[in-house]
């Protein structure tokens, strides 16, 4: 298949994945409003197909590797793009993610993120978002579930290198809850930036829960390293080699 035939599947792939986001959130709209697993299942279905019609339409086949947590506990995942969005929140049942305080204002995706228990966290104060997400932790005014952060911060394009933030080891120590690091590959395939997606296995690896009760300092070291290394194994498996040490 030439470039310019998978740059066009590609643009037809992202304008239907945007086109079906509007009715599809109309047919959950009324039950989600009163029941929060409605939310889940509208949210996690498209999930679902999105992964399919990459598989169908542009040969991008979607992978999830490792066990994916079903009771509480706190994933810190790779983000290279939306597509890592998408595979860990269909493989867990209850998922709720820390986002960027501004996405709250994003029709659709912003009202179901807060109705499935998404946190939003404005830049600059995550260290007072952080606190005051322990303590709702603690009094029960969060929804149960996995609560995933993306260390980094941000989408990290492969081959890049970037510091992880200490709110992911605030939030591990303070919770007091296993947990579950999460490797990805899927920037290889789905960039941060641009309409070409390339076919290939795109995978997100759910690895060995980190069990509460670590030092900061060493718990953040070994969250790093295995995320990292794990990564680089999963890109390079994919083709991917200019990986920076």
């Amino acid at each position: 298949m030439t470039y310019a035939v998978q740059w066009i599947r590609s643009f037809v792939f992202i304008v239907i994945m945007y086109a079906v986001m509007l009715p599809w959130s109309l047919v959950f709209a009324i039950p989600a409003v009163f029941s929060r697993k409605a939310a889940i299942l509208c949210s996690r279905s498209y999930c679902w197909f999105i992964m399919w019609l990459a598989g169908w339409l542009i040969g991008l086949k979607c992978q999830v590797r490792g066990t994916p947590p079903q009771y509480a506990c706190l994933i810190a995942a790779k983000h290279q793009s939306f597509l890592d969005v998408l595979m860990i929140y269909s493989a867990i049942p209850a998922g709720r993610f820390i986002m960027k305080d501004v996405l709250k204002f994003a029709p659709i995706v912003g009202q179901f993120g807060l109705r499935v228990g998404c946190i939003p966290v404005k830049r600059g104060k995550r260290g007072s978002a952080i606190k005051k997400m322990v303590a709702d932790v603690e009094a029960g005014r969060l929804f149960p579930g996995q609560l995933i952060i993306y260390s980094q911060g941000t989408r990290i394009a492969p081959g890049v290198k970037a510091p992880y933030k200490i709110g992911t080891g605030v939030l591990y120590k303070e919770l007091g809850q296993d947990c579950v690091p999460v490797a990805a590959n899927v920037g290889v395939f789905w960039p941060k930036r641009g309409i070409y997606r390339a076919p290939g296995v795109a995978v997100v690896d759910f690895m060995d829960p980190i069990k509460p009760g670590m030092e900061l300092e060493p718990f953040m070291e070994q969250l790093e390293h295995s995320v990292e290394a794990r990564s680089n194994a999963l890109m390079r498996e994919a083709g991917f080699t200019a990986i920076e040490q």
